[in-house]
């Protein structure tokens, strides 16, 4: 892959990392409605339209100062953002625990979806064989698309709450250890910035995230 410039990278990850967050969020709402929470609809947050869903830090300032960042030190590093949490009513659900590890995995499997979609997209383009500036675009542009949602996709498995992978370890932890589990919460953020900087979160999911793109890329014949 070549050397981009900042404003390159950042026209390159724009659509593909406000998409992904977008999607992300509507399918926490679309599966909260599905057990019978209809809070986000009634707040017109079960939508695809990103307005709804852009948080002006971590859908843009976030992800922004990371381009800049890996730009100016001529390196690459982790691309992540999010986007305003969608709200959930859980006392909803027939199970209020087991419901909202159904709807905190809706996420990261929506992130998994659009990483195979974005794959099919690079595999389509690069079959094509053009060699015109915009097909180079697109496909720099899918591959990118690849690349956010899987690190979004192991990203938000972690069991660090408010994570999505938190809600999951809640639902099958007893329920006075996970009421002491997800007082860690309001530490999150502190958490996920510390690891960052420490290079522990790129240890915890570069790994597994480079072993999806491989197979994935592996089952659709892709190669860069």
């Amino acid at each position: 892959m070549q050397e981009f410039t900042f404003i390159q990278q950042l026209a390159i990850w724009a659509l593909p990392v406000v998409f992904a967050v977008t999607v992300h969020e509507a399918a926490h709402g679309f599966v909260a409605r599905a057990l019978g929470d209809d809070t986000a609809s009634r707040l017109g947050r079960l939508t695809l339209n990103p307005i709804k869903h852009i948080d002006p830090v971590g859908t843009l300032l976030v992800p922004g100062l990371m381009l800049l960042g890996g730009a100016l030190l001529g390196a690459g590093g982790i691309i992540f953002g999010w986007a305003k949490p969608v709200p959930i009513n859980a006392t909803r659900f027939r199970d209020p625990r087991r419901g909202m590890a159904y709807v905190a995995i809706a996420g990261p499997m929506s992130n998994l979806i659009m990483a195979i979609g974005w794959a099919i997209g690079l595999k389509l383009v690069v079959a094509s064989g053009t060699s015109a500036a915009w097909g180079q675009g697109v496909a720099y542009m899918c591959f990118a698309g690849v690349l956010i949602n899987l690190i979004l996709l192991v990203l938000n498995l972690l069991p660090v709450p408010p994570l999505d992978g938190s809600r999951v370890v809640a639902a099958v932890l007893p329920r006075d250890a996970a009421i002491q589990y997800m007082k860690i919460e309001p530490y999150g953020l502190v958490i996920l910035i510390l690891l960052l900087a420490t290079g522990v979160l790129g240890f915890l999911i570069g790994p597994p995230m480079a072993g999806l793109r491989h197979a994935l890329f592996r089952i659709l014949g892709i190669s860069l």
